[in-house]
């Protein structure tokens, strides 16, 4: 039987529904290959990421599946009535299915809810068999020793870069109990982690010398990440990942994830107002030792990047400002500054519908767009979305990008001057828009 597993893409905006594409991608997701690698031999799969290839809708295949984030979810609505209209089975998973099962059971045959180790091969089953259940549900979070290897052979890759970048994951869940993260609700509440062996074993088996390590938080057990990383030394590998700020005050850390070839590193800072990260239940970051933690990312010789959330009640007016000067006086390399959101079954999402301050509940997360889909205490919505799309104008205009960055001598600062200027055409293009192209 044959198998179409499919990425959609996403539309470039609320108001412009023509489809993302790329003529090449970066990034070699990890979804479509370890579904690959999941799926029974009897199965013919073919594989389809709508970001870099046309979908065929008459191809001769006996079932379509599709991996539907909530930026995705339209599309991939459109893909699965294009299928299903010929009288093809469909069925779908993946987190937007998580919280959205029964409207995602409106455009297919099968959804699945949770983890895809346990749902994956009864849904090929039942799906071969003609037996179809509406809802496959997952008992648990599945363990995540011998995992198989993503089926990279499945994957052409001329469409991806000279540089591609292969994502890997070394953990399941977060430690972390963030006001706005929705992620421990699909990943499970527990941080669970794979053996280092196997996680090398997979390096090895991709051929690749680019990677990112695509956990919520690398280092959610500190241990288990220094052994991994020590395993990492005599690979000259150039990779990249997310932990939380108080690793970067341990120096010893520091320095063995930049022997082990560290790239570059994401830090959720979200706030330089200690009320704010207080109410957001971070309770990692510490303002007072922010400038320590800048230095030694500094020091360490690695390109980094931190992330910004805006919107929370106890902000002061004057945060847009105040965070750019801390960035420019620190010479940050790279920053996001996000609207914060309001997703489903978060203590945020809960506490704003107490209080009846959401907006747009149907659309939360579906458009790549600045988008405030609550009503702020101190501003209008509107003005919101408009500080947030200024500071991306301000912090990547030519005049902040010169003052801040290094002279491209390394791999390190090279890569902090691409992803500006990436970024500097995303802020000045006519809608300012988060970019998912790469998840």
């Amino acid at each position: 039987m044959k198998l179409l597993i499919v990425q959609p893409s996403h539309f470039l905006g609320r108001s412009n529904r023509k489809l993302y594409r790329a003529r090449r991608k970066n990034l070699v997701g990890l979804t479509l290959p370890y579904l690959a690698s999941l799926t029974p031999p009897q199965w013919d799969v073919k594989l389809i990421d709508q970001r870099i290839c046309d979908i065929d809708f008459e191809s001769p295949v006996d079932l379509v599946a599709i991996t539907v984030w909530t930026e995705n979810s339209l599309p991939a609505y459109e893909i699965a009535d294009g299928f299903r209209a010929r009288g093809v089975k469909v069925i779908m998973g993946g987190p937007h299915t998580f919280f959205f099962s029964a409207e995602a059971a409106q455009h297919c045959d099968a959804v699945g809810i949770g983890e895809g180790e346990t749902l994956w091969k009864p849904m090929l089953d039942d799906a071969a068999n003609g037996s179809l259940k509406q809802f496959y549900r997952a008992k648990g979070p599945h363990d995540l020793k011998n995992l198989p290897f993503p089926r990279y052979d499945l994957l052409d890759f001329r469409k991806y870069s000279r540089f591609k970048t292969f994502a890997i994951q070394t953990s399941r869940g977060c430690p972390f109990r963030c006001d706005f993260c929705s992620e421990r609700f699909f990943l499970g509440n527990d941080y669970r982690f794979r053996p280092v062996s196997d996680v090398i074993e997979e390096i090895l088996a991709s051929k690749g010398k680019y990677f990112l390590f695509a956990d919520s938080t690398f280092a959610g057990k500190k241990d288990h990440s220094m052994k991994l990383m020590e395993a990492l030394i005599p690979l000259g590998l150039r990779w990249s990942a997310l932990w939380s700020m108080n690793l970067c005050l341990d120096r010893q850390f520091m320095d063995l994830a930049r022997r082990s070839g560290l790239l570059h590193l994401n830090i959720g800072m979200e706030s330089i107002d200690q009320a704010t990260l207080s109410g957001m239940n971070k309770r990692a970051n510490k303002v007072r030792q922010y400038g320590e933690i800048v230095k030694n990312l500094c020091d360490s010789g690695v390109s980094y990047s931190l992330n910004f959330v805006f919107g929370y009640d106890c902000e002061p007016p004057s945060i847009f400002d105040s965070t750019l000067d801390f960035l420019r006086q620190n010479r940050v390399p790279v920053a996001y500054f996000n609207v914060l959101t309001p997703h489903i079954g978060t203590p945020f999402y809960e506490r704003m519908v107490g209080e009846g301050r959401l907006l747009d509940t149907e659309n939360i997360g579906r458009w790549p767009e600045i988008a405030c889909y609550f009503k702020p205490k101190n501003c209008a919505p509107q003005e919101l979305e408009e500080n947030v799309k200024a500071m991306y104008r301000k912090f990547y205009n030519l005049r902040s990008m010169f003052s801040r960055l290094p002279f491209p001598t390394s791999q390190s600062d090279i890569a902090s001057w691409v992803v500006n200027f990436s970024q500097r055409k995303t802020a000045c293009g006519k809608t300012a828009r988060e970019n998912f192209d790469d998840y």
